[in-house]
């Protein structure tokens, strides 16, 4: 069975996660690798899952010495 809730992180928290500053996340967007979901404030909010999509998806660039 499916969780009813899952965890959305913030866009401090979805840089730290991912061990990049705010404004390399806000290129990352940017540049259409990431699309958080927004609060109904406008604010940034990140899953976990697609956070680690993310990283998976940019592992190879990363272990050839690729930047950002």
């Amino acid at each position: 069975m499916k969780p009813a809730h899952t965890r959305l992180y913030t866009a401090r928290e979805a840089a730290s996660y991912l061990g990049v500053s705010l404004a390399t996340l806000n290129r990352v967007e940017r540049d259409g690798h990431l699309v958080p979901f927004r609060t109904h404030g406008g604010h940034r909010r990140y899953s976990k899952t697609m956070l680690d999509e993310y990283l998976e998806s940019n592992k190879e660039r990363w272990l050839k010495g690729g930047d950002g």
